[in-house]
């Protein structure tokens, strides 16, 4: 990927961003889809501006979005690459009021992810990863290449904001010690680890891929890991099924 399809990306996150905080200044409903997830007037303007964006800068690049249409596997095993997107990760905390949002763009070749961009909005920060390089952090135009820290002492160890009921979580914590935890949505957890806050972030409990690949992927060029519970990477258009396994993120 060169810099000038990158600067379109940027662009395009940078669009369908503004769309989301219009709608986030003001008293917005939501709908229950049929997996039980809320889905707001956000969520789909943001879909809209990114996939037609997509469909015109890379037209023979199929997309897969969290809000479009479902598509079937039969088709989908097919690609050899694909956008990956979730237009408005973190929908439950932007209806709640609550800051942790961000738009996720991954690029999948061969089942994994080449390519990821995670834009906040709200705090107006992007991070990417070119493919085989470093993680960035832009921020007020100023770029810093991410690299995570290691826990001296301490551990901070960063959960989804509604996972209080979460029995696996509950048991894996039990055998940790000399650690705090701290909650947060959407994939800005991998970024924030990324970036050296926090340390680690265990998922118990399948989640949709659009949720995890551009997150791996940006963790991973700053130095993180992220495993399933049988040790193993994650993969990506690799069943019927678009979910994501529980699985371990670490610094």
């Amino acid at each position: 990927m060169d810099s000038k399809l990158l600067s379109h990306l940027i662009s395009i996150a940078n669009n369908a961003g503004e769309a989301i905080m219009d709608i986030h200044k003001k008293p917005s409903n939501f709908e229950i889809k049929s997996d039980n997830t809320p889905v707001t007037e956000a969520d789909k303007a943001s879909n809209q501006i990114i996939s037609s964006a997509l469909e015109k800068l890379t037209p023979n690049i199929p997309i897969l979005s969290e809000e479009s249409a479902e598509i079937p596997f039969s088709v989908r095993k097919k690609w050899k690459e694909y956008w990956l997107i979730d237009p408005l990760d973190g929908t439950r905390d932007f209806i709640d009021g609550s800051p942790d949002f961000c738009i996720s763009i991954a690029l999948i070749k061969k089942n994994y992810p080449s390519f990821g961009l995670i834009y906040s909005p709200f705090n107006k920060v992007l991070y990417y990863r070119l493919t085989g390089e470093k993680s960035i952090k832009k921020f007020n135009n100023v770029c810093q290449e991410l690299v995570t820290k290691k826990p001296k002492r301490w551990e901070n160890i960063v959960v989804g904001r509604y996972s209080n009921n979460n029995k696996g979580l509950k048991d894996h914590l039990k055998l940790r010690t000399n650690f705090e935890t701290f909650k947060l949505g959407s994939a800005l957890k991998f970024c924030l680890i990324a970036e050296g806050l926090y340390h680690y972030y265990p998922k118990f409990g399948r989640c949709s891929e659009w949720d995890t690949a551009a997150g791996v992927y940006i963790l991973e060029g700053a130095g993180g890991k992220v495993i399933d519970l049988n040790n193993k990477p994650l993969t990506y258009n690799s069943n019927e099924d678009t979910l994501s396994p529980s699985f371990m993120a670490f610094s």
